[in-house]
């Protein structure tokens, strides 16, 4: 009898529709969580989401490659979602004429800072070529790191993580850090967070309000570009690359 119950499990739980499912749900719940706490950083909804599906995947012995393949959906959505962020950005598209010269600037210094300390601090810890290459892009939005990383040579799966963790970590830490330096400019703090944060920062910075949204992600396709543009030579550069 116990057999008979348990026959169907494998295969249920192989479902992508399953997966699909938990997924969204515990992102839903996740969300709402957050809301109730007034969107405290610590409880941003991309991070206790991760923590409970990596949870359950532990709990039912679930690989993450097949995770992976049977929420492929999921990832491409993610293109369309990053697209989506133009609309914003188009009702600040005055301002933004007035100011490209200090974006530029921000877009160039930020993207090499954040290419260089990616790699220094790696390398620093003994990383492998692989790793470095993978570690490159990714303060790019994903669906670009994860290009970048094909084009260099790197691991997809791990520049995925990479940029996870840089977002989440960017969500959390960008508002304090630039508090404590007194910074209150919306559009000084969108940027930052978009450039730094990708999307995840920018998911955080329509919360504060539509003019740090939409910079937030100017900041995140700037940098996007500026990533898969500037890898490629910074890599060769090193000798970790040849076109």
């Amino acid at each position: 009898m116990q057999n008979w119950f348990l026959a169907p499990w494998p295969e249920l739980i192989a479902s992508p529709v399953v997966w699909i499912t938990v997924t969204l749900v515990v992102y839903l719940a996740a969300f709402r969580i957050y809301d109730h706490f007034n969107n405290h950083p610590l409880l941003l909804p991309v991070l206790t989401a991760v923590i409970v599906v990596v949870g359950i995947l532990m709990a039912t012995n679930t690989p993450y490659a097949e995770y992976e393949q049977a929420t492929r959906f999921l990832y491409f959505l993610i293109g369309p979602a990053t697209v989506a962020l133009a609309v914003p950005l188009y009702t600040q598209l005055p301002r933004l004429r007035q100011m490209w010269k200090p974006i530029s600037v921000a877009l160039l210094v930020g993207c090499f800072t954040a290419i260089l300390s990616a790699l220094g601090i790696a390398w620093v810890f003994g990383a492998t070529t692989d790793t470095l290459l993978s570690l490159a892009p990714k303060s790019a939005t994903m669906p670009i790191a994860m290009e970048v990383a094909d084009l260099t040579g790197g691991i997809a799966s791990l520049t995925t993580v990479a940029c996870a963790i840089t977002g989440i970590s960017g969500a959390i830490l960008t508002g304090g850090l630039l508090r404590f330096m007194k910074i209150t400019d919306p559009v000084a703090h969108g940027f930052a967070m978009g450039l730094s944060a990708h999307a995840i920062g920018t998911g955080r910075a329509f919360q504060v309000d539509e003019t740090t949204g939409a910079f937030s992600a100017l900041g995140l396709s700037l940098n996007g570009v500026a990533t898969a543009v500037v890898v490629p030579f910074v890599l060769a550069a090193l000798g970790l690359f040849t076109f």
